[in-house]
């Protein structure tokens, strides 16, 4: 039973709008070079304006990057940084039966 849920979620390929200093590339034999995964900013440079801490450790302070505007264009309802709740919050009133569903299939939306 539902109740009063919003459904969220990202079907989209994050390697393929991965800029190219985030991208952690295939070093297998056949691999071809291709990007196998994604970092964060805050993983990649390890610095307090991406990871929303020290100074930039509020909402106030910690603003969205031009990393996470990418994510953010390819899977509009899910997180792209610390602070991102007022568009990627969802809860359900009542008592909800969450169901996680990772990689689904592409017709699955």
């Amino acid at each position: 039973r539902r109740t009063n849920c919003s459904i969220t979620g990202c079907v989209g390929d994050l390697n393929g709008y991965c800029p190219p200093n985030l991208r952690v590339m295939s070093d297998e034999d056949g691999g071809g070079g291709r990007a196998v995964a994604c970092r964060s900013a805050c993983e990649a440079f390890n610095s307090p304006q991406y990871c929303c801490s020290g100074e930039y450790g509020s909402p106030d302070t910690c603003k969205p990057s031009s990393y996470s505007v990418v994510f953010k264009k390819a899977c509009p309802r899910a997180y792209s940084y610390a602070y991102d709740d007022k568009s990627s919050t969802f809860t359900c009133g009542g008592s909800p039966d969450y169901t996680i569903t990772f990689c689904p299939s592409p017709n699955t939306r």
